[in-house]
This record gives C-alpha cells, sequence and structure tokens, in this order.
C-alpha cells in the first residue's frame, strides 16, 4: 500500500513539474517573441526614417532576443527529452510485465 501510494505521489510531482517546464518554456518563448517583434519593429522605423538601426540599439535587441529564444529552446528539449523518457519506461515497463509467450498487439515479434 505504502509503495503504491509513494508512486502516485512521485507520478503526481512529475506531472506537477512537467506542467511548470512546459509553462515556463510557453512564457519564454512569448518574451522571444516579443524581443523579435521589438527588433523587427526597430529596424523597419529606423529603415522607414532613411537610417540604420545604430548598432548600440541592435545589439541590445538582438541580445535580449538571443537569451529568451536560447531559454526557449533548452526548456523545449527538456520537455522533449523526459517525454521520450518517458515513453521508453513505458515501453520497458510494459514489455517486462507481459507474462512469458504472450505479446501486446502491436509489439513486435
Amino acid at each position: 500500500m505504502k509503495q503504491e501510494r509513494d508512486r502516485a505521489g512521485r507520478a503526481a510531482q512529475d506531472a506537477f513539474d512537467d506542467g511548470k517546464t512546459r509553462l515556463e518554456a510557453f512564457r519564454t518563448r512569448q518574451l522571444a517573441d516579443k524581443a523579435a517583434q521589438a527588433l523587427g519593429y526597430a529596424v523597419y522605423r529606423a529603415k522607414k526614417g532613411g537610417r540604420d538601426l545604430d548598432a548600440a540599439t541592435y545589439d541590445r535587441l538582438a541580445g535580449t532576443l538571443e537569451t529568451h529564444d536560447s531559454e526557449a529552446a533548452r526548456l523545449e528539449a527538456e520537455i522533449e527529452l523526459k517525454r521520450q523518457q518517458a515513453a521508453d519506461s513505458r515501453s520497458t515497463t510494459s514489455g517486462s510485465s507481459s507474462p512469458a509467450g504472450t505479446e501486446h498487439p502491436g509489439s513486435p515479434s
């Protein structure tokens, strides 16, 4: 009984952590999108005014975009890795729980 409760607790914590990471990735991706939009507007306004965007403004805006984009990519890779690990764990668990001589539908022979 205690093992089942512990297992359920771990599953709930894993689901909570996964949701937290997904939300953080979503919010970070939004920040990257806003930074890209700000950079685009700055370039547009400079060109519209007949000038180039000054290097300091470009560096600041591009740096912000790079920071958020890199962080979002890192979080998205973490989510994908956890998804693959969960899928591997499920396939290992389901494969080892089969009685000898029986196969699950759709499993390789």
